[in-house]
């Protein structure tokens, strides 16, 4: 999946050896996601880059810029990506989640 600029639909704000960055990682990866690494500032201060995209200094934070979501923390990040791009994306839970929202 990529924009008009062949550059991934997905940005993917994380830390080097990141346990929880690492879990969204594999995600990303088992659904062969094309997607861009942007690796922050190990000091949760210096973090500013994340906080302007999702509100939070904290990361895993992504920005799928194919469905317009921005999220942080890895549990939820790997939930989007079940709903969104594991089998059966387009399914009740797709319908669910939009009449939730």
């Amino acid at each position: 999946m990529s924009t008009e600029t062949d550059e991934p639909a997905i940005t993917l704000y994380r830390l080097q050896a990141c346990p929880f960055c690492e879990r969204v990682v594999r995600k990303l990866d088992e659904y062969d996601l094309d997607y861009r690494s942007r690796f922050v500032e190990p000091m949760h201060s210096d973090r500013n880059v994340v906080k302007r995209i999702s509100g939070k200094r904290t990361v895993p934070a992504i920005v799928d810029e194919a469905t317009g979501v921005t999220m942080s923390e890895s549990a939820n990040i790997v939930d989007y990506l079940d709903a969104t791009y594991g089998d059966g994306a387009a399914t009740d839970d797709a319908v669910t989640d939009r009449r939730e929202a």
